[in-house]
């Protein structure tokens, strides 16, 4: 099956036309479900342009993601009840800051952030099909808040591990993380959390970064084996300069640019971030789980990037930019894709053993022969000098050390969002920035 789409614009937000042409399709045996309550007319639900763009609309004729649940490892999910409403059955709090239901909005700054994630993911939209939708609108949700910096009363890396193997226990089939690092290592706590998830046959969807936001390659957990890391592009299909940022690690795009999302407060805004494309893929994956309630991780990820829609201008297979293309979501659904057993993303496992080996190096006893020690030079003895490739004393204590204490401050966090978050008010009424994001 041969496909081309075009991602549309949306309408009032974004000024792009565009055409969707298909050129095959292969349905599923499967019973299909009611239509969903779809007006549009409605400018926030026709502002969605990756519903059509990346083929969502194609796969609700299918499945809306029931049966599937999604963990957002996020800074909480607002308790908006005609966006989530019964969408999320679980949380908690890992930051030890927030509440023990994993609902309180974490940070000044980034509170909506979570929010934001989970409605694109599986957001309910309203019952007169108004309203924003979520990729996977009839999946469930478990709501895990961390805090970012000062946040939190736990160490980053630690909340990390924690909210995964808690995901993992309490059901979750896909987990979200839209957050990166300014280091392509990770702390070996998220070895074990990670092997967790994957041991516990869970797909993992993480955000590749955003250069907007300083990440001009990406970090952990993006570089983590087995993972599948998202990257993003704009209305047109077009790797984002702002809203993206590439690596070898990165396996499949999705839009990234003119985003909506719902905030704690039930507002709807206009974003921008890997941080939105992540959950766009997520809501795929569960579509694709919900479609195929035996298939492994490993098959749902195969499938996401077997049936990429192609990227003209990309290496093959495999582009730094796009991964293996952009996400298709009915493809993803219907395509006649083989099994695979292992995971096409790489194995966490594998690079655990060669890289961080259990049995260190046996440390050298100290010998217990003499040693002969050669008499001191004389005090006032000529001294060769030194080569000017070495560090000297004097560089050593006025070069390198400080320069050391100035670079390694410490790893650095970033959630995936650039670009301002605009109030959507209504289409005919100018959008209205929000104080409290960065422009």
């Amino acid at each position: 099956m041969t496909r081309r789409r075009v991602l549309r614009g949306a309408v009032a937000l974004v000024a792009v036309a565009a055409s969707v042409l298909l050129l095959g399709s292969t349905a599923t045996p499967t019973p299909t479900p009611p239509p969903v309550a779809d007006d549009p007319a409605d400018p926030i639900r026709a502002a969605e342009y990756w519903l059509d763009g990346a083929g969502i609309r194609e796969a609700w004729q299918t499945t809306r993601g029931e049966g599937v649940t999604i963990a957002v490892i996020d800074t909480g999910i607002g308790k908006v009840p005609q966006v989530f409403g019964e969408a999320v059955v679980g949380g908690t709090d890992v930051s030890g800051a927030g509440t023990p239901d994993g609902r309180t909005p974490l940070g000044a700054v980034d509170g909506n952030h979570g929010s934001w994630v989970a409605s694109l993911a599986a957001g309910r939209g309203k019952p007169d099909g108004t309203g924003m939708i979520g990729v996977a609108p009839e999946a469930d949700l478990l709501s895990v808040s961390v805090g970012f910096g000062a946040a939190a009363a736990v160490p980053f890396t630690e909340q990390v591990a924690k909210g995964i193997r808690w995901a993992v226990d309490h059901g979750a089939d896909i987990i979200n993380l839209s957050f990166t690092t300014n280091t392509l290592d990770w702390d070996e706590s998220w070895d074990d959390a990670f092997l967790y998830a994957f041991e516990h046959d869970v797909v993992v969807v993480v955000a590749a970064g955003n250069r907007g936001s300083g990440t001009n390659i990406i970090g952990a957990p993006a570089t983590i084996p087995g993972v599948l890391t998202v990257g993003g592009v704009d209305q047109t299909g077009t790797a984002s300069i702002e809203a993206s940022t590439q690596g070898i690690t990165i396996g499949i795009s999705a839009p990234s640019e003119g985003l909506l999302g719902v905030s704690a407060d039930g507002e709807v805004v206009s974003w921008s971030g890997t941080s939105g494309a992540a959950p766009i893929v997520a809501g795929v994956a569960a579509l694709i789980r919900s479609a195929h309630p035996d298939i492994s991780a490993n098959d749902v990820i195969n499938r996401i990037i077997k049936t990429a829609m192609p990227v003209a201008d990309a290496q093959k297979p495999r582009d730094p930019l796009y991964g293996f293309g952009l996400v298709d979501a009915d493809a993803a659904i219907s395509a006649n894709i083989p099994t695979v057993s292992e995971n096409p993303m790489g194995d966490l496992a594998e690079w655990v053993r060669l890289f961080r080996r259990a049995d260190s190096a046996p440390t050298p006893e100290p010998t217990l022969a003499p040693v002969d020690i050669p008499p001191l030079p004389d005090a006032d003895a000529p001294t060769e000098p030194g080569s000017p490739l070495l560090p000297s004393a004097d560089s050593l204590r006025y070069g390198t050390l400080p320069l050391i204490a100035l670079t390694v401050p410490g790893i650095l966090v970033a959630l995936g969002v650039t670009a301002a978050a605009r109030r959507i008010r209504s289409a005919r009424v100018p959008v209205r920035h929000n104080p409290d994001s960065e422009e």
